[in-house]
């Protein structure tokens, strides 16, 4: 089976990437497997700071999952056994304490839609092309993933898009949140590499404070939840990490921290 996804490390930035290009770069089942294991990986990694997700190519994003093995992969007597290992990896990408990006260019659908959402941060391409055509194919959706969807976007355009199912622009996801920010084809890497070295640079226990905290924003704030945000931040001011940043401001320098 074809398809495949590949891990990367460059300095402290990891990268995630979708590698299917004769399909868009479509999810195959096995690739879904795959994508736990690259998280575990880098997640592992105390040198990667942040993480950056792509497609091979210049094609797409992801252009969904693989919909020729759905009729032996993801029918009457198969399809929870396939949605339980998409959901996993939904959750391993969801659950990763490290700053994720998502790079767009080019089809972004369907499951490469849900993929992207579950970035902390969304860069586009001008030609990127987002849709969730789950209504045109007749798929039970989870409610898991259009709570992230009206995280996102809203509401109101959370049922745009899924209840019409069409594909939307770069600039129309611009205009509803669901990007951060729409670049020219050619500019967009180095956009993005340049913004993963300056999260790299900031201090790992205050960025992981921060998505864990603002993680719960969006959802039911638990007491278990609330206490792991405060044990999140005391972790923050009894780390060397915090020392550095006072004493480098002080210095009128710049910080090096290690995230310890």
């Amino acid at each position: 089976m074809s398809g495949t996804v590949r891990v990367s490390k460059e300095n402290q930035i990891g990268q995630i990437v979708f590698d299917h290009p004769e399909r868009r770069n479509a999810i195959t089942a096995k690739m879904w497997e795959l994508i736990p294991e690259a998280v575990a990986e880098l997640e592992a990694d105390s040198e990667v700071r942040v993480v950056v997700m792509r497609g091979a190519g210049e094609v797409a994003f992801v252009s969904g999952a693989d919909i020729s093995e759905f009729e032996s992969n993801r029918n009457g007597s198969t399809a929870r056994e396939y949605d339980v290992r998409n959901a996993h990896a939904f959750s391993a990408l969801a659950r990763i304490q490290k700053p994720l990006i998502a790079l767009v260019h080019g089809f972004c659908v369907g499951g490469g839609c849900a993929i992207a959402l579950t970035a902390d941060l969304r860069f586009s391409a001008e030609d990127a092309v987002f849709a969730i055509p789950a209504a045109r194919l007749g798929l039970g959706y989870g409610a898991d993933g259009l709570e992230k969807l009206v995280g996102v976007v809203g509401l109101a355009a959370a049922k745009e898009i899924f209840f019409t199912a069409r594909r939307f622009s770069a600039e129309e996801a611009l205009g509803v949140g669901l990007v951060n920010r729409v670049l020219p084809k050619a500019e967009l890497d180095q956009y993005v590499a340049e913004v993963a070295h300056q999260i790299s640079q900031n201090a790992p226990l205050t960025l992981k404070s921060a998505k864990l905290a603002l993680g719960h924003i969006s959802q039911s704030k638990s007491e278990s939840g609330a206490r792991e945000i405060e044990a999140s931040i005391a972790d923050c001011y009894e780390s060397e990490d915090y020392e550095e940043g006072v004493r480098a401001f002080l210095e009128k320098r710049p910080p090096v921290f290690k995230g310890r």
